[in-house]
């Protein structure tokens, strides 16, 4: 893992305000399953006590998780990046050769990434492969499928 996690201040908001949630509502809701469970008689024999308590441990190691990422993140500025070649952050038009069509993504860090709104990690392969280059180049990608070939169209910053 990288010693740090680079992020936008979108993501930064919504890592924090996701934490927060957490350990507010999500701390109150399994502490409270725990109690209703605990009420239901010998704890020995409770599977529904020892689901809300294995539900409890899954609820913690979520919030340690998050707030070790929190420690690492690092919220870059966004209109301090050079938009000649490809780097965290930048919306690049890509366009594979192999089927000749063109695609947008924005590359973000491994906790933004989403693929539903276009958004690729920097650690995945295709990230790996876009970073660094310049417009009219080739990157070469190796995917499940073998090596497909992307030329870079454009980069911007959204």
């Amino acid at each position: 893992m990288s010693k740090y996690s680079y992020m936008t201040q979108e993501g930064f908001d919504k890592l924090v305000a996701e934490l927060e949630d957490l350990r507010t509502r999500g701390r109150s809701e399994a502490a409270q399953a725990i109690a209703e469970a605990r009420e239901k008689g010998d704890l020995s024999e409770n599977a529904e006590y020892d689901a809300a308590k294995d539900a409890q441990g899954l609820l913690e190691l979520k919030i340690s998780e998050m707030e070790a990422v929190l420690a690492r993140a690092r919220v870059l500025d966004q209109s301090e990046l050079d938009t000649s070649k490809v780097v965290v952050f930048t919306t690049v038009t890509i366009k594979n050769l192999k089927i000749n069509k063109e695609m947008k993504y924005q590359l973000v860090s491994e906790t933004e990434a989403n693929l539903k709104e276009k958004k690729i990690s920097v650690t995945s392969p295709i990230g790996k492969g876009l970073l660094g280059k310049k417009i009219g180049e080739v990157a070469d990608i190796q995917t499940p499928n073998g090596i497909i070939q992307f030329e870079i169209m454009n980069i911007e910053l959204i």
